[in-house]
């Protein structure tokens, strides 16, 4: 993300009378000059504080919280919903993201009347597919879209348990109470997918082995074909069809070899973790927080900052970031 306006906001939300709990990066709030904000409110596990700081003139980045029913039906199953969707290349899939991702989980989630990895990854799967059609219809007037994306990070909670799933590299991290030393520490749930990592590299050397040149060394940084660093988005789609790797897509991004098969993956990864009484908050950041701060770090600001400030003190030169605690029943 380039330097630029930084804005920050401290999103916190109070649930409505019906009992379900939504706020997002696109929320009002109060200005206090750089600073966006509202004060510390619940979800239906506990309680969250947000905050966005925005590193370009046009916010590219979205991140909601939803906390209540987590499907179409009253019945439930009841929980709550956290994305942080880091864009590049433009502000669309981000937004898309942010409309589609949750109400597609929804849906899935009332199909098979409980929360799943299956529902989750089902519910990626549409985004795409519904984000990919919206590129195919916008090409001929706008072929730029074909060039953006978005990391996409989500973690649902519901009956105990825990589920994080994440294309990119953005982040979720764990504080976990040591009753022993009475430490909190940092644990990492969920694995990044950027070219800079060895173990990213050797998978996509795996998927594409008839290609040597599918991560390439630019200017001291690893990037897929050259172009770009993470290989798991939401859009892309430039390097996903090659229908849409060509004229008019600006030259930059147009590949000199034809490819048949998607170069970059919008699978996420999947993680389930069932909640014990001594994990006691969750922080959800892009990739902007962990350039400054390590795990326990990070971990350390939320436990040793009051809730109300915790935020603020984490996020004043970073992208989307969502920290929320738990409280003593995890029961949905």
């Amino acid at each position: 993300m380039s330097s630029g306006l930084m804005n920050l906001l401290r999103a916190c939300f109070q649930p409505r009378a019906d009992g379900h709990v939504h706020t997002g990066s696109d929320a009002g709030g109060r200005q206090d000059g750089l600073l966006w904000y509202k004060d510390i409110g619940q979800h239906f596990n506990g309680e969250f504080s947000m905050a966005v700081v925005q590193a370009n003139n046009l916010l590219e980045d979205q991140s909601q919280l939803e906390s209540g029913c987590l499907s179409l039906n009253d019945s439930g199953p009841y929980g709550t919903f956290v994305g942080v969707y880091d864009g590049h290349g433009g502000p669309e899939t981000s937004r898309f993201i942010n409309n589609h991702l949750f109400q597609h989980l929804k849906r899935f989630s009332s199909e098979q009347q409980s929360m799943s990895v299956d529902v989750i990854r089902k519910a990626f799967q549409a985004t795409e597919e519904g984000f990919l059609s919206v590129v195919s219809r916008q090409w001929p007037m706008k072929p730029q879209i074909a060039a953006v994306g978005s990391c996409c990070l989500v973690g649902v909670i519901c009956n105990g348990t825990l589920y994080i799933a994440n294309l990119g590299d953005s982040r979720a991290v764990l504080g976990r109470f040591v009753k022993a030393t009475g430490e909190v520490l940092a644990v990492q749930l969920s694995a990044e997918h950027n070219a800079s990592i060895e173990s990213v590299r050797q998978e996509l050397q795996s998927w594409h082995p008839d290609d040597p040149q599918i991560v390439v060394l630019k200017h001291n940084v690893w990037r897929v074909k050259g172009l770009i660093q993470i290989s798991r988005s939401i859009g892309d789609v430039y390097l996903k069809k090659a229908e849409f790797n060509r004229e008019p897509l600006y030259a930059k991004f147009r590949l000199r070899e034809p490819f048949s098969r998607p170069i970059l993956s919008a699978d996420p990864e999947i993680s389930v973790h069932h909640l014990q009484s001594q994990d006691l908050f969750v922080i959800f950041a892009s990739d902007g927080l962990w350039e400054h701060l390590s795990n326990q770090e990070a971990v350390d600001i939320v436990q040793n900052h009051p809730r109300n400030d915790l935020t603020k003190k984490c996020c004043v030169k970073i992208d989307p970031a969502i920290c929320f605690t738990f409280g003593p029943n995890y029961s949905c």
